[in-house]
């Protein structure tokens, strides 16, 4: 019997889109056997030589100016991608995508990017026949995300789905599945393990990313942080940002045995369960996955748009708060340095969590979209 085949089409502005893609993918592959998935960065996938050039532009911009990407952000929050635009997109970097989509022979399309959701939505326009599930991996609901042509919304929240209902989506056509995680969120792993497998002391341990850019804002908070390293653990996890590492490892104040400092993983499953407390941008994806850990976690200085909407979601639901400044930092540190205090708010957070989000129910959701 053949397999059902699902394609996840992302784009890599911000690494998040692509993770929800790939966490759903092992998420509907663990849970059926019936599933087979593919998951394409599309714009880099068709132009190998121009797509990563305008991710390399895309991701200065974000570092340099993110106010300027805050204020475009807001600038088209109430317009959606129109006919003439999506048919620019096509022309000028999507023009392969019926191939692919006639190539791979997919059941279904899950989007996990504006971009690839529109030029699919284009495609069903001229008579593509496959349904096509948009899954938004944020807490907040840009118009540019927004089709006809898309037969079911996946969204985080309530409030999400809400406000694609003020766009005029109709409440039929989505669905609040929280935003997935990989399967290794799902459950929690042994704690002595991990800490052998890093090589960390089982102390007090705070857990500092700066996401898959590895981009840190804020430095003077972070050093700060390297001031409390006799007495908590720092794990400073610098994403795909070689230069960055090596800049903190040359730094004496990151020196010290307590603080370590490393690249891109593959185990920040691990690394939260033997963390007390996570300081994190607040993207839609790392905040799901400390959510689904039952983590506290700070967040520092978000990016106007998407950022501030999902730091707003998580601090009014308590599952974090803003870091401002040192008295915020020290607060938390002491706090975790109480064994019964820490375990106490954990446990409050996990159950929070289990009244709030469930990390399975997008991937159960797709497949029963399927059925």
């Amino acid at each position: 019997m053949r397999k059902k085949r699902v394609l996840l089409l992302s784009e890599g502005f911000g690494t998040g889109h692509t993770q929800a893609a790939y966490a759903l993918a092992v998420g509907l592959r663990q849970l059926s056997p019936r599933i087979q998935t593919r998951v394409i960065e599309l714009g880099t996938f068709l132009n190998p030589i121009i797509g990563p050039l305008i991710l390399s532009a895309y991701r200065k911009t974000v570092s340099k100016q993110p106010k300027l990407v805050g204020k475009m952000y807001r600038s088209g929050y109430h317009k959606s991608l129109n006919r003439v635009t999506q048919f620019a997109l096509h022309r000028l970097f999507y023009n392969q995508v019926s191939d692919v989509v006639r190539q791979l022979k997919p059941d279904s399309i899950v989007c996990t990017h504006p971009i690839p959701n529109a030029v699919v939505s284009r495609l069903k326009r001229l008579g593509l026949d496959v349904p096509l599930y948009t899954l938004i991996t944020d807490y907040d609901a840009h118009a540019t995300w927004t089709n006809p042509e898309v037969n079911t919304y996946l969204v985080s929240t309530p409030a999400v789905r809400n406000k694609l209902i003020a766009r005029g989506v109709p409440p039929t056509s989505i669905e609040v599945t929280g935003i997935p995680v990989h399967p290794n969120f799902w459950h929690p792993h042994d704690r002595a393990e991990a800490l052998s497998q890093f090589q960390l002391k089982d102390m007090p341990t705070v857990l500092v990313m700066g996401g898959g850019w590895g981009l840190l804002y804020g430095e003077e908070l972070v050093e700060y942080m390297a001031g409390y390293a006799e007495k908590v653990q720092l794990i400073l996890c610098m994403g795909n940002n070689e230069k960055a590492r090596e800049k903190l490892l040359s730094d004496p104040r990151f020196q010290h045995p307590n603080v370590h400092v490393i690249g891109y993983t593959k185990e920040i499953s691990k690394l939260m369960d033997v963390s007390d407390l996570l300081v994190t941008k607040p993207g839609g994806m790392t905040c799901t996955e400390g959510m689904a850990k039952g983590i506290p976690m700070l967040f520092y200085e978000p990016i106007p748009g998407q950022e501030e909407e999902n730091a707003e979601y998580f601090v009014t639901h308590g599952f974090g708060e803003l870091m401002t400044n040192t008295e915020t930092i020290d607060r938390w540190f002491r706090l975790i340095q109480e064994p019964y205090a820490a375990d106490q708010h954990r446990d409050a957070l996990l159950a929070l969590r289990n009244a709030e989000y469930h990390p399975a129910k997008c991937s159960e959701a797709v497949l029963a979209l399927m059925d």
